[in-house]
């Protein structure tokens, strides 16, 4: 077979995923190339038009920290912009923006095309060339062979693609493209585990349909108050339109039972597991028969577009049931569906058969990204992706890759979920998985992942400027304020007559730390500091308001550094230890801990078994150092 190129990095897919490994690996200087089912869908949103919302915002900030392209494309591509959980404490505070679906993609697609060290391919890619546990290259459907020395695999949701609508299922990618089949007949061949999971699609509807007299207003946040995702954006940002919200009913809640039998989700048809935390209107409504309503997000998809996208509403019911329940909400009974909601099964894999990395434990170079490793969301791709990218290219290129431990970020939350734990559906971040939340703020993602992105060479020069601009501006206005002090008088003229501030006056710092006295209020008063952002003042206010709290989280993490650092052989062999429970060899022989931290995470692994596996350590170590016992 002819050899049409030979490449360090290769990714299969050009979706979020795809698009921050091909990115990542070809920065860091692997000649890479991107193979996609069509240039035409780069990027694509085949979901909600939407990048960011609660956890899932941090980790587009994580991604732009690190040196990736969401966060940009997101600034540069956004219709309208929005902080959730505003009322909530700081540590959950995620952004959220409408984004303009067409131009998001033609955003990412020139974006590969200015990529130096980047080819980018249409061509299905029909099997993965593995010899003697070694990548080595890839065949396309039009049997070209490509070498490679790592392989990306982000393959989305059609990797075994099917589609549902009622009684009708096909073999189909999302949006219409065709599915990856023969892929995944190679990926089986070569023993790789895969299970199947299932997603599904809210319609598309004509604007001119909606009686948004009917329905509830969901505006941006003000312009004056909107943040970007990525910490290099500093033009102003404006909201370009509204979203709005209508409710279901108890009229459409009979129509969806009348019709259950036709679901092919509770016919039988459907063998993929779904989203726990995304679930179809039918699952909503045979799962909370006590609500009388759910409420729908009626959200545009661009501005040069009629279409407008209902988040809350996917369904794999017929056309025409769809077409009868969406007409029994209020300001929908004329409504015009453009696109039918769809469910679609893919092939994944288990994703405890990868490492830290991201590497596969069946194939060395193979790397996995996004759905393909049990996951939902572009963001989570996205993160992921860049992570595959940048191992995968260091793998190529002989430099040690780069594993992040729960406690440095989102993303590492993310990755040892993964790995450690597994998933039984499609995994989605959400704050609550991480025991560390107030330190990894989406503010601070900058102060916490560019320095490594910096170290690993994904931050080029001008973002590393960037970066320590700012920091500089955070250190010499927290020196400002705790060398400034105000007066009691002058702070009571400015608050409100019932504020508790307190007896006395103080430094501005130290009066930051009362609950009652703001940033802004200071800066009345003092001024604000030169070059300071509104972005920068919530977190430096953030900072020294939570400082005792903050303190408290990093002792735990130092803790947890310590068994951190006793590592684990990757051929420890725990078959003997016969003062461990079997539950406890079996899942520590599969899942191959990294370190006594990572051991401790596994399920089925107590404290007990920790406790001697941790002695059997440290015995083995003293043996190999010379040590007497």
């Amino acid at each position: 077979m002819d050899i049409l190129g030979t490449y360090d990095v290769i990714v299969v897919g050009a979706g979020h995923a795809g698009i921050e490994a091909a990115h990542a690996a070809a920065v860091l200087g692997a000649k890479t190339a991107v193979f996609t089912l069509s240039l035409d869908f780069i990027g694509n949103m085949p979901c909600n038009p939407s990048i960011g919302g609660t956890a899932k915002g941090h980790l587009v900030r994580e991604v732009d920290a690190l040196g990736g392209l969401m966060g940009i494309a997101a600034d540069a591509t956004f219709l309208q912009s929005r902080m959730l959980n505003r009322g909530k404490g700081p540590a959950v505070h995620s952004l959220r923006v409408q984004t303009d679906r067409k131009r998001y993609h033609i955003w990412m697609k020139h974006a590969l095309e200015l990529t130096p060290n980047l080819d980018i391919h249409q061509a299905e890619v029909v099997a993965a060339d593995i010899q003697d546990g070694q990548i080595c290259g890839i065949v396309t459907q039009l049997g070209g062979y490509y070498a490679c020395k790592a392989l990306v695999i982000a393959t989305g949701t059609s990797l075994g693609g099917r589609i549902f609508v009622g009684e009708a299922h096909y073999d189909s990618g999302p949006d219409g493209t065709h599915a990856a089949t023969a892929l995944t007949q190679s990926l089986v061949a070569q023993g790789f585990t895969l299970r199947r999971f299932k997603t599904g699609t809210p319609a598309r509807v004509h604007r001119r349909s909606i009686d948004f007299s009917k329905l509830e207003r969901q505006p941006g946040d003000p312009d004056s108050e909107l943040q970007p995702f990525s910490f290099l954006t500093r033009t102003p940002m404006h909201n370009k339109v509204d979203c709005y919200i209508a409710y279901t009913n108890p009229q459409m809640h009979r129509i969806i039972l009348d019709n259950l039998h036709r679901s092919p989700l509770y016919g039988g048809d459907i063998q993929g597991v779904g989203p726990r935390y995304c679930p179809s209107i039918e699952d909503k409504v045979v799962r909370f028969k006590e609500k009388e309503r759910h409420p729908i997000f009626v959200e545009p998809c661009g501005e040069d577009t009629e279409e407008m996208y209902l988040q809350g509403l996917s369904s794999s019911l017929p056309e025409c049931v769809q077409n009868e329940m969406y007409r029994a909400i209020r300001g929908f009974e004329n409504i015009e569906i453009m696109r039918p909601a769809y469910a679609i099964e893919y092939d994944c894999v288990d994703p405890t058969t990868l490492k830290p990395t991201l590497e596969s434990k069946v194939a060395a170079g193979v790397y996995g990204a996004g759905q393909f490793n049990g996951t939902s969301g572009y963001e989570e791709a996205a993160a992921q992706g860049l992570l595959a990218g940048l191992n995968a290219a260091r793998h190529a290129l002989g430099k040690p890759e780069l594993v992040l431990a729960r406690h440095t970020s989102y993303l590492g939350t993310l990755v040892d979920d993964l790995v450690t734990k597994g998933v039984m559906d499609p995994y989605r971040m959400m704050t609550s998985r991480s025991e560390y939340r107030l330190s990894l703020r989406q503010d601070n993602a900058d102060e916490r992942l560019t320095p490594i992105g910096r170290e690993f060479g994904l931050v080029d020069d001008a973002r590393w400027a960037a970066f320590c601009r700012d920091r500089e501006i955070k250190q010499q206005e927290l020196k400002r304020l705790e060398t400034t002090r105000v007066r009691m008088a002058d702070l009571r003229a400015l608050a409100p007559a019932d504020a508790e501030l307190g007896e006395s006056g103080g430094t501005a710092l130290e009066l930051l730390r009362r609950p009652a006295v703001s940033y802004a209020m200071i800066t009345q008063l003092i001024g604000a500091g030169e070059g300071i952002t509104p972005a920068m003042a919530q977190r430096i206010e953030t900072e020294i308001r939570y400082a005792g709290y903050i303190a408290r989280e990093e002792r735990i993490i130092r803790d947890i550094r310590r068994h951190e650092s006793v590592a684990i052989p990757e051929d420890f062999d725990y078959a003997p230890l016969e003062m461990l429970t079997l539950e406890a060899r079996e899942k520590l022989q599969k899942i191959r801990p990294r370190n006594l931290a990572q051991a401790g995470r596994i399920p089925g692994v107590s404290p007990s078994d920790l406790a001697q596996l941790s002695l059997i350590l440290l015995k083995a170590n003293r043996t190999q150092n010379g040590e007497t016992l």
